[in-house]
């Protein structure tokens, strides 16, 4: 699983990553014993890299640091780490998760489980959708900001996908998905739907391919949590963005 890190040094929990660590005699835990993570440091300039290596001190096993410099963004971060989690020998699956946790760590074995019993399934997305029995705390304006951005990318896409943006997401480790990863993205922020794109690029443009090979899960817990890097701003950015992929991969 690979976590992408700048400037996290207030904000990352290493006692959550050090609870989801340790051996655990719960048989849910089993799948939990078998993940482990590449955490990216972004060319951070507070104590990210430092308290990383902590971790990675703590858990030798279990955690890989790759100190990425200069700061290369989101995007490049989680492509270099996912690149370097399907280089390891016998990985069937990888992903990335936020560093905030504001999925927390506990919802990984959720997302795999559907990979593992349903082999039709490639890619494995969190999803955060406000139901009776699940505790979602999302900013209003970020919740409608990004209900309306969601629903854009649907239509573009055609693709009927809920929630575009959670930085929760699994995927079988293929030789598709190293391919679709082989190229920086041209996107810093919304990657998560250039990457969409270029597997939907590698099928004609056709989203009857891929429909039927993603699942959106949808979590029991998401917290907004302090710090976050994005403002409301950045969804006009994000527009932007969407319309240079569109016309990259999916134009003609």
């Amino acid at each position: 699983m690979v976590v992408p890190c700048y400037n996290e040094a207030s904000r990352l929990s290493t006692a959550s990553f050090s609870s989801f660590l340790a051996p655990s005699t719960d048989p849910a835990g089993t799948s939990a014993r078998l993940i482990r993570f590449v955490l990216v440091n972004d060319g951070s300039t507070d104590a990210t890299l430092s308290i990383l290596h902590s971790l990675r001190a703590c858990h030798p096993d279990r955690i890989h640091v790759l100190d990425q410099q200069p700061n290369g963004g989101k995007a490049e971060a989680v492509r270099r780490g996912m690149l370097e989690a399907i280089a390891i020998p016998g990985t069937a699956y990888t992903g990335f998760w936020d560093a905030d946790l504001a999925t927390p760590l506990e919802a990984i074995p959720q997302l795999l489980s559907k990979l593992t019993e349903r082999p039709e399934f490639q890619m494995v997305f969190g999803a955060r959708v406000r139901l009776l029995g699940r505790d979602i705390h999302r900013q209003a304006i970020r919740h409608y900001l990004g209900r309306v951005f969601a629903t854009v990318v649907s239509n573009l896409l055609r693709l009927p996908i809920y929630d575009t943006q959670c930085g929760a997401k699994l995927f079988h480790v293929t030789p598709e998905l190293a391919d679709v990863l082989a190229a920086p993205f041209q996107s810093r922020w919304i990657f998560d739907v250039e990457l969409l794109a270029r597997f939907m690029m590698r099928h004609q443009g056709d989203p009857g391919t891929i429909v039927d090979h993603i699942y959106e899960y949808p979590l029991d817990r998401w917290t907004d949590i302090a710090g976050s890097k994005l403002t409301p701003f950045d969804f006009f950015a994000a527009v932007g963005e969407l319309y240079s992929i569109y016309r990259r991969y999916l134009a003609n």
